[in-house]
């Protein structure tokens, strides 16, 4: 594929309704970039399950990308799919599965995120025990670490190189350790890996506190918005719905409403891309104007709402951004 393909591709044929605003959104993001702004992108769903990181981990270091908020599942499932993607199944009729299909792939250890199967032993439990001895290592030096502080850290160890199941460069998380971009990855309890962590809390092998949780993410998070909006300012891609974009948007109008800082930038760009329905009353589905009132954008950021399949359309964005 030669340079600039996909991108020529992209503006000779979607040049109408959500394809033109695919286009719009990726030229808006290019110039934001070029005028020297920032940008967060947040993961909601299974977007690491549907293999984003073949797209966004190049994303990452190339710098068009300083900032990430994540579901749990999408934190630990990159990994899982980094270690063991050749035992995953794939079932392209999941639509047709019965509830007894579903019990008999429970009973053979998979879990189902669509039409992808996740190999329990080999994509949970042979992770469990090594992320276990850094919490416990942590915990026994007094230290307390976010959730994504101890991926890092045995990613960054190199103890799961010989398990390597895909080319590292497709994994977003991989790329992210390896620059130490900061993460945000709000309700962390609730994934694969929060579930066990408190497993071991209640059976006293660890504490609760040993994992920082939510409101220090927002403690944190405030203070980095502050010393980073300067300039052409941060903007925001929203990839899907949930607490991955509603958690980090926020931050603004807690900067400029509850803190008072009202010389605290607004979000200079935002983007959406959902298959949520539009509606007024469900956060995932509201339309960004609906933000301004929140005091999150400003009447002259840059908005575009793509209401389309995010695993279809990230990977399509990203390729227009990198000049692919």
């Amino acid at each position: 594929m030669s340079k600039g393909q996909v991108k020529e591709f992209i503006e000779k044929h979607f040049r109408h309704f959500n394809a033109a605003a695919l286009v719009d959104a990726a030229r808006a993001y290019r110039d934001h970039m070029a005028a020297g702004g920032k940008m967060m992108i947040t993961l909601a769903g299974a977007m690491s399950t549907a293999e984003l990181g073949v797209s966004l981990a190049e994303m990452i270091r190339r710098d068009f990308v300083q900032i990430v908020c994540c579901t749990g599942a999408n934190l630990e499932e990159d990994v899982m799919n980094l270690v063991a993607h050749s035992r995953y199944k794939r079932v392209p009729g999941y639509r047709e599965l019965t509830a007894e299909d579903e019990e008999r792939l429970l009973q053979q250890h998979y879990n189902r995120v669509t039409d992808t199967c996740i190999p329990e032993e080999e994509a949970v439990r042979r992770l469990q025990q090594r992320l276990f001895r850094l919490w416990k290592a942590a915990q026994d030096a007094g230290e307390r670490r976010f959730p994504h502080e101890h991926f890092y850290e045995l990613l960054l160890s190199g103890e799961l190189r010989s398990l390597y199941d895909i080319d590292p460069a497709d994994s977003w998380l991989l790329a992210a350790a390896e620059k130490n971009l900061p993460l945000v990855v709000p309700g962390w309890e609730d994934s694969s890996f929060g579930n066990i962590f408190a497993a071991y809390c209640i059976r006293g092998e660890l504490e609760p506190r040993n994992v920082k949780g939510g409101i220090e993410y927002l403690i944190w998070l405030a203070d980095w918005y502050e010393r980073n909006s300067g300039g052409k300012g941060l903007g925001f891609l929203q990839l899907g719905g949930g607490i991955s974009g509603d958690f980090p948007i926020c931050v603004v109008p807690l900067l400029r409403q509850d803190l008072e800082r009202r010389s605290v930038p607004r979000w200079s760009y935002f983007c959406q891309v959902s298959d949520s329905t539009t509606s007024y009353g469900s956060y995932s589905g509201a339309v960004p104007n609906e933000k301004i009132t929140w005091g999150k954008l400003g009447a002259d950021a840059p908005r575009f709402i793509i209401e389309s399949d995010a695993t279809i359309v990230a990977p399509l964005l990203f390729a227009y951004v990198l000049g692919w």
